[in-house]
């Protein structure tokens, strides 16, 4: 997922999101450990995606407390 579509997620879906991709990254790492893992890339994958999801989420802190120290 690119982090264009995921900046116009709101925050509660890039939350899921995140659980979501927290679970799969779970799954290949038991994968990973029980030499059942089919392809070895989709963990580099998954730690990337989700440092774009953060990444966004942060972005979008920032932009909420910016914008509320602006109203006052």
């Amino acid at each position: 997922m690119n982090a264009s579509e995921l900046q116009n997620k709101s925050q509660n879906e890039l939350l899921e999101e995140l659980v979501g991709l927290r679970r799969e990254q779970f799954n290949l790492r038991m994968q990973q450990a029980t030499g059942q893992m089919a392809r070895p890339d989709q963990y580099r994958k998954v730690r990337k995606s989700i440092a774009r999801v953060k990444t966004v989420l942060r972005a979008k802190e920032i932009e909420a407390s910016s914008q509320a120290g602006a109203s006052k």
